[in-house]
């Protein structure tokens, strides 16, 4: 017997269904949400952006699809270099059940997200952004700092550089809390370790005239030209500081530069420099095993910050699942208790002030001659252990370390 099917006997059918999805959704596990926030089109997108989203998935992919029965999804979003933009979408994100935050991909916006963090109750890791202020002055309970930062890095460069005696230096600077915080680190090294400062000029974020400010480097007759700035600007400010000629009377120095740098640059423009990494594609077999998996999604090798994503993302979830939940202030406690082990670093730990700490590597980058195979482009100087490259927690100015 065919049923006749009338408008009535369809609203009947149509509410039925709904109430069916809806009693699906019920029992449906909620997800457990990492949402990825960095800059994916502008000037750091290259040392971050895209790559960190493929980093963080290859994390969820090595731990499991599902964490405490739940399911784990990856979302992400594009700040682009705005902090109102930043705090916005983590706003969005955490008022709406995003448990973590990775990534954040600009200083000013993981200051921004450090104190969000607390006040939503959720956790803030910070990999990208490099400012040592992320785990000092505006350092909180809920938000991470994971790969190097902006002490570690000079620290590490100028105690090699200033070996030979003291030297001058001039510093050109990117104007935000990055390039200032990288600029006072750098400051306190050179003074540590000999050297002297004869002066600091600033440029906007993602300036593309370094003219003038190269000309004033010049005229202060230092003995080291100092880019405190990192991807696009780097480059930019690099590339320029070679058609003016100035490595053939001052030396130039970069204490930030990234593998996407050097990729961008050429190893003719950057071969010599030296700067510090969290990690290289090309170190262990580990660390080549990853970036193989890396490279076949995004046809380029990994950054050390984009391997710090995984890094950060993957331990996040094994504490999750060690402590077995969810709740933030338990995962926070395990994440501090166990130690950071994987194809990042094998020994890492997190300190009081919630920075993550770990050998660091100091690097130069190869002749043209000197590279052998695609992406062949940095050979190790030295490792420098954790305890000389980071600062002790009581030396960081973080607040919530004079709370504990």
């Amino acid at each position: 017997m065919t049923q006749r099917i009338t408008r009535r006997t369809a609203i009947a059918g149509g509410l039925a269904g709904a109430a069916m999805t809806r009693r699906a959704r019920a029992q449906s596990p909620k997800p457990v949400r990492i949402a990825v926030l960095n800059d994916q089109t502008g000037i750091y997108s290259d040392m971050s952006g895209p790559g960190s989203i493929v980093a963080a998935r290859l994390a969820v992919e090595d731990f499991g699809p599902s964490l405490l029965g739940r399911p784990i999804e990856v979302l992400t979003g594009d700040h682009q270099n705005k902090p109102d933009v930043g705090v916005a979408l983590l706003r969005e994100w955490f008022s709406s059940g995003v448990e973590v935050a990775a990534d954040i991909g600009n200083s000013a916006i993981s200051l921004a997200a450090n104190p969000l963090a607390v006040q939503y109750d959720k956790i803030a890791l910070s990999c990208s952004p490099t400012s040592s202020a992320i785990s000092g002055s505006g350092c909180s309970a809920n938000g991470f700092h994971w790969a190097q930062d902006t002490y570690a890095d000079a620290t590490a460069l100028f105690q090699g550089l200033l070996k030979a005696g003291p030297k001058s230096c001039y510093f050109i600077t990117v104007d935000y809390s990055f390039g200032l915080a990288l600029e006072a680190d750098a400051i306190h090294a050179i003074k540590k370790f000999g050297g002297t400062v004869v002066g600091s000029v600033k440029h906007p974020l993602g300036d593309s005239d370094y003219g003038s400010y190269l000309n004033s480097a010049v005229s202060s007759g230092a003995q080291v030209v100092v880019f405190a700035s990192a991807g696009g600007d780097t480059i930019t400010s690099v590339k320029q500081a070679a058609e003016f000629g100035v490595g053939q009377r001052q030396q130039v120095v970069t204490p930030i530069m990234y593998l996407s740098d050097v990729h961008a640059l050429g190893l003719r423009a950057a071969q010599g420099l030296e700067f510090v990494q969290s990690w290289y594609w090309d170190l262990t077999d580990a660390s080549r095993a990853w970036a193989k998996r890396f490279y076949a999604q995004r046809k380029r090798m990994p950054t050390d910050m984009q391997a710090s994503v995984y890094s950060a993302v993957l331990h996040y979830l094994k504490a999750a699942r060690q402590a077995g939940t969810t709740d933030t202030q338990t995962v926070i406690a395990a994440m501090k208790a166990m130690t950071v082990s994987d194809m990042f670093t094998p020994n890492g730990h997190i300190q009081a002030n919630n920075k993550m700490v770990f050998d660091v590597h100091l690097m130069r980058v190869k002749k043209p001659a000197e590279s052998k195979y695609d992406w062949d482009y940095l050979e190790p100087i030295a490792t420098i252990p954790a305890d000389q490259a980071f600062r002790s927690p009581a030396d960081s100015g973080c607040p919530f370390v004079n709370k504990v």
